[in-house]
């Protein structure tokens, strides 16, 4: 076999370029990745929300940057006032977007955005809602317009299931009722829809999950593989739209 000297010549020729040449083959890759940065959700909820928090922000890895309202070990002192990151009713997540929402620094892509079961809550002696259904509707409609005018994307996260039974046997200063919990459901889907904003029926998910006394680790708050599930069905739909 006669060796071919002009193959060995071209071959390390080229041999030192291949480097280079895969670095220019990826520069556009890298240079895409630096000026697309992922995407910015930010998620304010009640106390549900914040139980199935480190979950969703494990799951979004890679494909989001997650952030919430802060002051996570406030609230845990006592879930069922409104502190740190416990967004609290439909006012107080006004009031603090209101807030929030003139710092330049905050520009999320997404919203994530539950209130309702503080909002339900009524008084043992007169039934009075902490915030009656009228204005429950008027706080929403405010809390879209606000996210509108900086053009912040919301996706509305729905009330999960309250069982009256096992509620209002462990509540001692208020009660809570399903009924109340499906039409301030009915009422945001409906302020959602008028601002083309979509819904994560998280109440429809966990109910299918069977909510029992064994799924509640109390009156309201769900036990540790609920709230996987939770955040695994949050996930899936965010990761599904990117």
């Amino acid at each position: 076999m006669r060796f071919n000297s002009r193959f060995l010549h071209n071959s390390v020729q080229f041999r030192p370029t291949r480097p280079r040449r895969l670095l220019l083959l990826l520069a556009p890759l890298l240079l895409l990745s630096m000026t697309n940065p992922l995407p910015r959700v930010f998620l304010i909820g009640d106390s549900i929300s914040i139980y199935y928090t480190p979950y969703l922000a494990k799951y979004l890895e890679g494909y989001y940057t997650f952030d919430r309202k802060t002051g996570i070990d406030e609230s845990m002192r006592n879930l069922d006032i409104a502190t740190g990151a416990n967004g609290g009713d439909s006012k107080m997540v006004l009031d603090y977007l209101t807030t929030r929402i003139t710092d330049p620094a905050f520009q999320p892509d997404i919203l994530l955005i539950n209130c309702g079961l503080h909002d339900i809550k009524r008084d043992m002696v007169n039934g009075t809602a902490q915030v009656d259904s009228v204005h429950y509707r008027s706080n929403l409609e405010e809390i879209f317009t606000l996210a509108s005018r900086k053009k912040i994307k919301v996706i509305w996260i729905s009330t999960t299931p309250v069982v009256d039974s096992i509620h209002n046997a462990k509540a001692k200063d208020y009660t809570r009722h399903e009924k109340d919990v499906e039409a301030y459901n009915a009422i945001a889907a409906d302020i959602s829809s008028r601002h083309h904003a979509t819904v994560i029926d998280l109440f429809t998910f966990t109910k299918k999950l069977d909510t029992t006394a064994r799924y509640y680790i109390d009156h309201v708050h769900f036990n540790d593989a609920t709230r996987r599930l939770q955040a695994a069905f949050i996930a899936g739909y965010l990761i599904g739209k990117k």
